[in-house]
This record gives C-alpha cells, structure tokens and sequence, in this order.
C-alpha cells in the first residue's frame, strides 16, 4: 500500500465529498506548508458552494478539516476557496472596515460591524492595525461577537 500525502489525501476527500453532493467541480489543493492548506474549487455551481455570506464555504472547510484529523489524528488548517470569493469577500471586509473607521473617526463614536467569522474579524483587526484615529477590539461570544471600532 503505498502512502499518499496529505495534499493527495485532501484532494480526494474534497472530490469524494462533492461527488456525494452531485456538485462537478475541479479541485486543486495547494500546500503552504506550515500554513495549512488551499483547497481551489472550480465549478459551475459555485453559489450552491458558497452559501449564504460563505456559511457553506465555511461549513466544507471545517468538514475537510474534521475529516483530516480523522485520517492524521493531528489538525491541519485548510482553506477552501471557490472561484475568487475569498479574495472578493477579503477585499468587501477590508472596504468596510476602512468605511467604518472614516465614520468612527470623524464622528469620535464607536460603532460596531455585523456578524463576521473569525477569519473575517481577523481581516478586519489587520486592516485597522495602523490606523492613526482607531482601534478595532472584538466583543462579545458565540454568534453575538462583534468587532467595535472605536476611537483612540
């Protein structure tokens, strides 16, 4: 039996995993080494893959993830992507954190943003790291998390 890597291993359990779902796709696994993983996914139905705001995305993410340290018995970190919609979702956060922070400010008030994942927060808190006028601090627990950008 001969011992396949673990990028082999992703990408066949992301094939199989779509196969169940009826979902024709193109997949592509990147190894970024100590950062885990890339799982690229190419298909016509990408809106079914996504979800609403990536909650699927996200959910196929943490699925693979499970089913990884079930293989290895250790986590790796895998990120899914369909199409470009990390990078467009990255660049809307990124947009609205900016926007936020203008309001924030001039107005001196804090103000919070929705909902956002922990990757998506950690886009933002990146994002505002410089900032001259603001800081950005997450609050809250569970799915009332926010992040709040106040002024300094």
């Amino acid at each position: 039996m001969t011992k396949e890597s673990k990028k082999e291993v992703v990408q066949k359990l992301t094939a199989d995993l779509l196969e169940k779902l009826s979902v024709v796709a193109t997949v592509t696994v990147v190894d970024a080494g100590e950062e885990g993983m890339t799982v690229n996914i190419d298909t016509q139905e990408s809106g079914l893959l996504i979800g609403y705001h990536g909650e699927t995305l996200n959910s196929l993410q943490l699925l693979l993830s499970m089913m990884l340290f079930q293989t290895y018995n250790e986590w790796v970190r895998i990120v899914v992507n369909v199409g470009d919609y990390r990078e467009k979702r990255e660049e809307t956060i990124k947009s609205l954190a900016l926007r936020v922070a203008s309001e924030v400010a001039l107005t001196k008030e804090p103000a919070p943003l929705p909902y956002l994942v922990p990757f998506e927060r950690r886009i933002v808190h990146m994002t505002l790291a410089d900032h001259p006028d603001v800081v950005s601090v997450s609050e809250g627990e569970g799915r009332e998390r926010r992040v709040m950008v106040k002024p300094k």
